[in-house]
């Protein structure tokens, strides 16, 4: 059995069946936190999409870290800020109207929230090394062109055979 202590229970207990359900682990809440009880790779699975609905994510988005093998990494913008303006630097992750956030997320493949002075980001393990250091380049000042040409470049190019080659064969 596994304790969680999380700022807002009430999220998760309106998704307890649904959690239960997919994660196949049994949630209890008391007092002072929730519990988890089941296997134990179960209970670290569970652990993970409840820190990412704590976090912000919606559960449909949580629960693709057991369904596609996502991670779910928290990046803390104050580590690598060299200012005092986090406001700034939150605005910049943000950009106007959402856009560079959105940006951001389509371009590394990743789902990418803010909460406070941290960013919560879901994806495939080198996808969320790229999305850190996008977001890390930002924080640092890097202009906007030149961190979504950097995930241009980062994006693995996609192997196309359809099988229309001979294979030689020695």
């Amino acid at each position: 059995m596994k304790k969680i202590i999380l700022d807002n229970q009430k999220k998760i207990i309106k998704e307890k069946n649904i959690l239960e359900k997919e994660l196949n682990v049994k949630i209890s809440n008391k007092d002072d936190g929730i519990y988890i009880d089941g296997l134990s790779e179960n209970e670290y699975l569970a652990e993970k999409v409840i820190d990412a609905i704590n976090f912000g994510f919606s559960t449909k988005r949580a629960l693709l870290i057991k369904k596609k093998n996502l991670m779910f990494e928290i990046l803390n913008i104050k580590n690598y800020m060299r200012g005092k303006n986090i406001v700034r630097i939150k605005s910049r992750i943000v950009g106007e109207g959402g856009r560079a956030l959105m940006a951001l997320s389509q371009l590394s493949d990743c789902y990418i929230e803010i909460k406070g002075n941290q960013v919560g980001i879901i994806g495939d393990p080198e996808n969320i090394e790229n999305a850190q250091n996008a977001i890390i380049m930002l924080i640092k000042g890097s202009k906007h062109a030149n961190v979504y040409a950097f995930l241009e470049r980062s994006h693995p190019e996609p192997i196309l055979d359809f099988g229309l080659r001979e294979v030689k064969k020695n």
